[in-house]
């Protein structure tokens, strides 16, 4: 198979306007990925599918990652101009410190395909895409259309972490009920203290059991 840098240079050729990034792995495994800007990614994924060399024919998992904002701390070299009296004489001078300046890194969602060819026995190829943000810009392209198992992984992505997938055929909650609030595998959620309010199919089975019980322990107190 092709090497990362190969795969990264044969996309840029067949979309040229598509800006990719090796994000390196320094773990044993090295599997780098490929990191595709959002606005070409379904076009980057599609020439991964249908290039002859590559042919990866099959979509093995996606999976979500919730990056928060990062305070980055940069020490930077500053000249000021300062006023300093040297025999007597008051003279402006330059004078060069070290500073520290804080800035903040937006956080982002992720979302990250693993590919792998049926056909030449090869993989895995990981292409990522990021959201701009994690709060109004969280869209990214579906892959449903290409990859048909994509569907209900996209689906547990978009339900645990608020991606929103545009295409999908059906984007709608997987694992958490219609009307749930925020995503449970967000870096930042906060569980609710109330563990009781969330609806169950038991609900009424419960109901009857507890019904049950109530009419044997009256029973029992009247034997006696």
């Amino acid at each position: 198979m092709k090497t990362v840098e190969e795969i990264k240079a044969a996309i840029e050729a067949a979309v040229p306007v598509a800006r990719v990034e090796i994000v390196p792995n320094g773990s044993p495994s090295a599997e780098h990925s490929l990191l595709i800007d959002a606005a070409h990614g379904f076009a980057v994924a599609k020439f991964l599918r249908d290039d002859a060399e590559l042919a990866l024919d099959y979509l093995s998992n996606v999976t979500g990652v919730d990056w928060l904002d990062k305070e980055i701390v940069e020490k930077v070299k500053v000249t000021h101009q300062v006023s300093k009296t040297v025999d007597g004489v008051e003279a402006v001078v330059e004078e060069t410190v070290e500073e520290a300046r804080k800035h903040v890194v937006p956080g982002h969602l992720e979302a990250v395909y693993h590919f792998y060819s049926m056909k030449f026995k090869h993989g895995p190829v990981i292409l990522r895409m990021r959201t701009e943000n994690r709060s109004d810009k969280v869209e990214l392209p579906s892959l449903t259309p290409l990859w048909r198992s994509a569907e209900f992984q996209e689906r547990e992505v978009f339900d645990l972490f608020g991606i929103v997938f545009t295409g999908h055929p059906d984007l709608r909650r997987l694992l958490m009920w219609e009307g749930f609030k925020d995503y449970p595998l967000r870096r930042d959620y906060v569980e609710p203290d109330d563990f009781e309010y969330e609806p169950t199919a038991h609900d009424e089975v419960l109901a009857r059991a507890k019904a049950h019980q109530n009419r044997e322990q009256g029973s029992g107190n009247k034997d006696q």
